[in-house]
């Protein structure tokens, strides 16, 4: 991997075709295609370097939870022969390894800006341009403005009362440090059981001299089984790229996987338990996506939630902690599905604790540790928080976007995220959100997400540029119907009988609205597919000339 990048340090006064925002899967895949069309394009990104969440979530255990060989860019053949992926499911550094290679390999980093985080994007309807400046003091004037800053890139820091009293370490799983971290001979706590802990929690535990979990919500965890890539498999795969890339695009999920066409619920007792374990044994997400019904038909699946309970209480010795760890009051599926390695077994070494916080609060964090409300204290050295993301929407709110006749994005998304197809929001034209909320998004594997999103903005631009055309916007009423679409489809399945970061939950006073479109990567892959063959129909174009005769 490339060493860390030096920084400019000059400020860039310019004008350009295309700003983006971030420089992870999406920035540089709009690099390239921006490229191919002949249009110019500045990156900023906030990091030294590229790679998104890739660059940020270092955490121990850090690792993808979708098969490397489907998580990664489909458009060009020779990168996806030449690069190999080490294990089934890849850890962070392999992940930011690649996206440097990819950035090298398309001299894309001439086009990226790092260290400058944007704080500023205000729409001018006379130009018809927008001014995008950062906190490094750049200010640069573009047609368009996309912001590519992903669903999982601003953290959610709790506001436990005396955190700044704590004398011990302290991190946070989305920023950690870019140096080694040692838990040698410490006491540690980890905060939050959410993915990231899940796959935090078990390193950890290998390294302290006593770990204690504070979990508020038990969760359901699907073991990766993970471990190196067959070669025969990779060859197969790289083989079979094309109809395996088809496949992905059209699925509910953006991975290939085989559904189980017989309802679970018609199949007889033995079947249906030799199905579960095939999935469960198959690793990752197939235990979940096999199953068409799992997210509409309750006792599917409370059959499959029980399956899981049951794995936890055979798997966690001692019965009262195995308990603990059991999910229940919610579908499972419904809250992000987790993927670990060892995160139930990681209970059964003596020198890790569970504390259930969903009655005993943590009442405030102490100079030496964690207070509950009951004033029961734990005596800690380092305090690791795993409490998640602002998801989907705190990346955008954090910048200070302002449409048309001044309009702020967290006005026009007081009561929640208003767009059309995830993709733009009216009175803010030529803006461009990738995979932003009303888009599958994060129920689907983001770099085929990504790879779409990008290819239709392109789309739009181009022809906007082919007919001589400078602004774009949907209008009011498709992205009203469309909110209600995404609303209706969500109201018909499970998903919104779990208070999850899907609808927002996590965040105290955020909107609870669920985010993402549920009804299926393939099945969104087509509406999108239809729009644009209607040229796309419910959003509105204005010419050049419509300028000059203002």
């Amino acid at each position: 991997m490339k060493a860390e990048q030096t920084t400019q340090t000059q400020p860039i006064r310019a004008e350009t075709d295309v700003v983006v925002v971030g420089a992870g899967f999406s920035g540089l895949y709009l690099i390239h295609k921006c490229r191919e069309m002949g249009l110019s394009i500045q990156v900023f990104e906030a990091g030294t370097n590229v790679g998104g969440t890739w660059y940020w979530n270092r955490y121990p255990g850090a690792r993808c939870d979708s098969d490397s060989v489907h998580y990664s860019f489909s458009f060009d053949r020779d990168l996806e022969q030449e690069w190999s992926w080490s294990e089934k499911f890849s850890p962070q550094p392999e992940i930011l390894a690649y996206l440097n290679h990819v950035a090298d390999r398309f001299d894309m980093r001439r086009s990226i800006k790092f260290d400058a985080r944007v704080k500023k994007a205000v729409w001018s309807e006379e130009t018809r341009t927008w001014t995008v400046t950062t906190e490094a003091g750049d200010e640069v004037t573009t047609r368009y403005f996309i912001m590519a800053t992903g669903c999982l890139s601003s953290t959610n820091l709790p506001k436990f009362a005396g955190m700044e009293a704590f004398k011990g370490d302290t991190y946070h799983t989305g920023r950690w440090p870019h140096e080694r971290v040692s838990f040698e001979g410490k006491r540690v706590a980890v905060i939050g059981t959410g993915s990231s802990a899940l796959q935090a929690i078990p390193v950890i535990a290998q390294e302290a001299k006593h770990l204690t979990v504070f979990q508020r919500t038990a969760q359901f965890s699907i073991p990766a089984y993970n471990g190196p890539l067959p070669k025969e498999r990779e060859k197969e795969v790289k083989a079979n790229y094309p109809a395996l890339r088809h496949a992905a695009r059209y699925s509910p999920s953006g991975l290939p996987v085989d559904t189980i066409p017989v309802p679970m619920l018609e199949m007889s007792d033995e079947d249906r338990e030799a199905a579960f374990w095939k999935g469960w044994q198959s690793g990752g997400f197939g235990f979940i996506f096999q199953w068409q019904e799992l997210g509409i038909d309750q006792k599917a699946n409370d059959l499959a939630a029980e399956f899981v309970r049951q794995r936890i209480r055979e798997t966690v010795k001692d019965p009262v902690t195995a308990e603990k760890l059991c999910p229940k009051g919610y579908p499972i599926g419904s809250k992000r599905i987790c993927v670990d390695t060892d995160y139930f077994e990681t209970y059964n070494r003596p020198n890790v604790s569970l504390v259930d916080v969903s009655e005993d609060t943590i009442d405030r964090i102490t100079e030496t540790g964690v207070r509950l409300k009951s004033g029961l204290e734990y005596e800690l050295d380092a305090i690791v928080y795993a409490t998640g993301f602002d998801a989907m929407t705190g990346s955008i709110l954090n910048v200070d976007i302002r449409g048309t006749d001044g309009l702020s994005i967290r006005d026009a998304w007081a009561a929640g995220p208003r767009t059309y197809l995830g993709l733009m929001t009216h009175s803010f034209p030529n803006m461009f959100l990738i995979t932003g909320p009303g888009s599958p998004s994060v129920l689907s594997n983001m770099t085929v997400s990504i790879e779409q999103h990008v290819e239709m903005t392109c789309d739009i631009i181009g022809r906007m540029e082919a007919a001589g055309q400078d602004r774009i916007e949907p209008t009011l009423e498709e992205q009203d119907k469309w909110v209600q679409t995404v609303n209706d489809v969500a109201s018909k399945t499970l998903h919104v009988k779990a208070n999850s970061w899907y609808l927002g939950a996590n965040i105290p006073g955020k909107p609870r609205v669920f985010m993402p479109y549920i009804g299926g990567v393939g099945t969104y892959r087509e509406i999108c597919e239809g729009i644009a063959n209607d040229d796309y129909r419910g959003f509105v174009r204005a010419p050049v000339k419509a300028l000059a005769a203002e």
